[in-house]
Order: structure tokens, then C-alpha cells, then sequence
């Protein structure tokens, strides 16, 4: 069927809400529990450190299953796959919001991540066949970035007001109620289908993401189980790039890295999520263990950074690709997000939120509206169509990846100080140093890619 035949056979802006809903899931999935952080560890006596794993859990699985999510898409169709995402996510956060102790939580963290990495990867794949190329993908690429974007910083502020009036546990209730509007319009906004052929490798897929996994979770351990885990990644992850060098059937088409495009995509993604993710595992931390905020507080005073993200993508975004390379938008992106979270390091204990908090806000909000997509559009650059759900796996792994190095390691090197705000600015150096550092990077790479 082709493009143009799936269009008229279906209504595109419920389409487009459908996918743009799906990815509001899977990207707040991992900040709608940030502000309800204190009361989660208040209820299960949890210290800051077994805290991030409520957070980590669900990246830890989102990454590691995002390549086998592409490929399955890509083999037994891309609504079928999507629509079993959306219910196995939808069936964990139910489990989550019941949950008598941490450990069905974190369980149920972790399905979700599963059911996220089933459904993200065929969304992107799904906007580029229900949208023609032109004028109308464009809109459509546009605004589903926007709402990507926007959604974890979104995700917190709506995390916090559902906590501050109807407990933790609401947060949970609430992704079920939206999977399961969004499961119920999948069928009418979207064309069906029946994959392109092909097997899973499921050698290489079993290496890939034990390997992914294992990478996870050992930059968010230390000790024995860090050395471990992390040793472990890299035969596993060695044993995958042989494998997939071997089949005729790759989860991952390893040739998609010979494009600078993808490789600098890549970085962005999770230089963005590294700095923008850690950033705000600290703000309800500081918000309200510092300037006495309730969690709806907390929630409301990043209301900022949600909104210039998305009015930075849907209103600017597109328009200045029109002019510039991804690249160039890219590098100013990730400069100001680095610059945005740098500039938490003059929080003092008792700060000023317009003074202190609302600044870095404002400038790394502006920077993740220009880097977000910019990054989804460069990843997809010179790829060929039938690879763009492995292709957008790529991406949102670095991002999931991003994600947990950045809270992991921000959550360690604020360890190294007794003084726990002290912590906090040597954790927001780190990450935007990172930042600036890699859009330095990336304005050095190479041009002149040829399509993989």
C-alpha cells in the first residue's frame, strides 16, 4: 500500500494524535515519577540512591529492548507491534499504581520500559507511512517532535500536581487511563499492514540487549556489581557487532553508522537526555527539600522548561531547518541545554526561584526545543525507508542510555561532596560540560554521507 493510499484510507490528524499520544507515554514514562520521588521514598524508606532506580528501571529496559522493538516492527508489522507496546505498557503501569512494595514497582517500571520500546520505534515508522513527503510530513514531524520535547519536563510538572492532590499511585492511574485512550483509537487512526518479511535474529537479538541492559546497569551500580555489569556489556555487546556483522538478517544494519548524520544524531540524543534528565532528577530534590516546595509546587515551577520546549519546536524549530542543517541546530541546542544546567550551580539553599531556578530553565527548555528535532531528523537522514524503525530505535536508545548515564553519574559525583547542595553543583558542572563538550564534537564531524 502506498503512502498516499494510506492517507486517504485514514484521518491523519487522529493519526497524529494517536503516535504523538504514544510518545507523550513513552517519553514522560520516565519523568511522571520525578516529583512524586520524595513521597515514593518516603512511602518504601528508600535513600537517594536505591531512589534513582525507580527513574532507571524503566529506562534500563526501554533501551535495551529498542533495537528488538525496530526489527520486530520492520518483520511483523508496525501497527501490530505498536499496538502491543501501548497494551503491555498500559498493563504495568495498572500493576505500578497497585504495588505493595518496591519491588513489583520497580517490575513494573521495567515491563513498561518493554512495552515502550515495543511501541516507540513503529510510531516513527508508522508517522513516515501515514504522512506523505512534503509539506504535510514536515507538519506532522513537527509538531509529534514538539510533543516529544516537551513531554518529560511536561511529565514532571503533571507528575507533581497529580501527586500533591491525589498521592504518588495517581501518576500510574493516570498513563492507564491515557494507554488506554490511546489503544482504543489505534485501529481507526492507523493503517494495519503486515511487516515487510524477514526473520529476527534472535541470537543477535538476545546479545544486543543482555548487552544494552547490562551497559545500563552498570553505569547506574558501583562496586562489584558495576565491574560486573559492565564487563559483561562489553563481551556481550562485542559478540553482537560479530553477530550482526555475519547474518543476512541484522536487528542492527551496522552500516547505518557510516553516516555522520546518525552518529552525531546519536550523541545529541544522549548528551540532551545525559543533561536535561539528570537536571531534573535534582529539581524536586532541591525544590522541595531545600526551598520547602509541595510537590505541586515543584511540578508548576518547571512549567517553564515545558513550555519553551515545545514553543521552541513547533514554532521555531521547523522553520529554522528550512535554513540551517540539523547539525548547526544541533550544536546551539546542546550549548544552550549545557549552559541552562550549568547555570544551577548559583542555587543557594535559600534561592530565589525567578533569580536562580527560572533562568536555567528557560535556556535549556529553548535548547531541547532546537536539539530534539533536529536529532530525530538527522537520524533519519540518508536512511533508507524500510530502515527507519531500526533507524529511530538507534536514537531513542542513545536517548534512554543518555538518560540513565546522566542521573547515574550525576547522582555519583554529587556523592563526592559532604555538603549535599555542594554535590548538586559539581553534578550540574559535569552534565553541562558534557554538553558543551559534545557540540564541539559534533560541529567537527564529517559531511558528504552516502544513504545506508
Amino acid at each position: 500500500m502506498t503512502t498516499t493510499e494510506v492517507t486517504r484510507r485514514h484521518r491523519p490528524g487522529l493519526a497524529l494524535g494517536v503516535l504523538a499520544g504514544a510518545l507523550a507515554l513513552d517519553v514522560s514514562g520516565l519523568g511522571v515519577l520525578n516529583a512524586a520521588l520524595p513521597s515514593v521514598g518516603e512511602r518504601f524508606h528508600l535513600d537517594e540512591v536505591t531512589l534513582q532506580w525507580v527513574m532507571i528501571a524503566y529506562a534500563v529496559t526501554f533501551a535495551g529492548f529498542l533495537l528488538v522493538g525496530g526489527r520486530l516492527a520492520d518483520v511483523f508489522g508496525r501497527r501490530r507491534v505498536f499496538e502491543c507496546g501501548i497494551a503491555l505498557f498500559t498493563a504495568a503501569a495498572l500493576v505500578g499504581a497497585v504495588a505493595p512494595d518496591t519491588a513489583i514497582l520497580l517490575g513494573a517500571r521495567a515491563v513498561q520500559g518493554i512495552g515502550a520500546a515495543l511501541s516507540g520505534p513503529a510510531a516513527l515508522a508508522l508517522l513516515t507511512e501515514v504522512f506523505p513527503a512534503g509539506p504535510a510530513r514536515n507538519r506532522a514531524f513537527s509538531v509529534y517532535a514538539a510533543v516529544g520535547a516537551a513531554s518529560f519536563s511536561g511529565g514532571v510538572m503533571l507528575g507533581g500536581v497529580l501527586t500533591q492532590f491525589f498521592g504518588w499511585r495517581s501518576v500510574l492511574w493516570f498513563s492507564v487511563a491515557v494507554g488506554v485512550g490511546v489503544l482504543s483509537a489505534t485501529r481507526a487512526g492507523l493503517p494495519g499492514g503486515t511487516g515487510r518479511g524477514g526473520r529476527l535474529d534472535l541470537p543477535g537479538a538476545i546479545a544486543g540487549t543482555a548487552g544494552l541492559t547490562l551497559l545500563v546497569v552498570g553505569a547506574s551500580s558501583h562496586g562489584a556489581l558495576a565491574w560486573g555489569s559492565l564487563f559483561g556489556a562489553v563481551v556481550l555487546l562485542l559478540l553482537f557487532v560479530v553477530r550482526e556483522h555475519r547474518t543476512p538478517d541484522p536487528v542492527l544494519p551496522l552500516g547505518l553508522f557510516r553516516l555522520s548524520s546518525v552518529r552525531s544524531a546519536s550523541l545529541a540524543a544522549f548528551l540532551q537526555y545525559m543533561g536535561s534528565v539528570g537536571m531534573l532528577f535534582f529539581a524536586p530534590l532541591y525544590l522541595q527539600g531545600m526551598l520547602k516546595y509541595s510537590p505541586v509546587e515543584s511540578g508548576i515551577a518547571l512549567v517553564p522548561m515545558s513550555a519553551a520546549v515545545f514553543l521552541t519546536a513547533n514554532f521555531a524549530t521547523g522553520r529554522l531547518l528550512a535554513k540551517y542543517t540539523p547539525r548547526t541546530l544541533m550544536v546551539v541546542g546542546l550549548v544552550m541545554i549545557g549552559v541552562g544546567t550549568a547555570l544551577w550551580m548559583s542555587t543557594p539553599h535559600q534561592g530565589d526561584y525567578v533569580v536562580h531556578v527560572l533562568p536555567g530553565l528557560v535556556i535549556s527548555g529553548i535548547g531541547q526545543g532546537l536539539n530534539f528535532p533536529s536529532m530525530t531528523s538527522a537520524g533519519l537522514t540518508g536512511v533508507a525507508p524500510e530502515r527507519h524503525a531500526v533507524a529511530g530505535a538507534v536514537n531513542v536508545v542513545a536517548q534512554q542510555i543518555g538518560a540513565s548515564v546522566g542521573v547515574a553519574v550525576m547522582v555519583l559525583v554529587a556523592a563526592t561532596s559532604d555538603d549535599q547542595l555542594t554535590g548538586y553543583h559539581l553534578a550540574y558542572l559535569v552534565a553541562g560540560a558534557a554538553c558543551v563538550l559534545g557540540a564541539a564534537v559534533i560541529s567537527m564531524t564529517g559531511r558528504g554521507d552516502r544513504a545506508a
